[in-house]
């Protein structure tokens, strides 16, 4: 069925759906990590991976600072 969906609907659900949901995945490993071992490297790297995921979907919303 992935191959009768056109390329500019394919990134529009991977932008829309999977994005969110791995950003939010990462976020709470992340936050469960620091919970039980407090901060490490690994889950301040996935809580940064969720951020920049917030990020990007803020900039694509058109939120956001813009350089000149």
């Amino acid at each position: 069925m992935w191959l009768f969906l056109t390329r500019r609907l394919r990134v529009w659900l991977i932008v829309t759906v999977v994005v969110p949901l791995a950003t939010g995945l990462l976020r709470r490993v992340g936050l469960a990590l620091q919970r039980r071992n407090g901060p490490t490297r690994v889950s301040r790297a996935l809580l940064q991976a969720g951020d920049l995921g917030d990020r990007a979907r803020a900039r694509l919303r058109g939120g956001g600072r813009r350089r000149r």
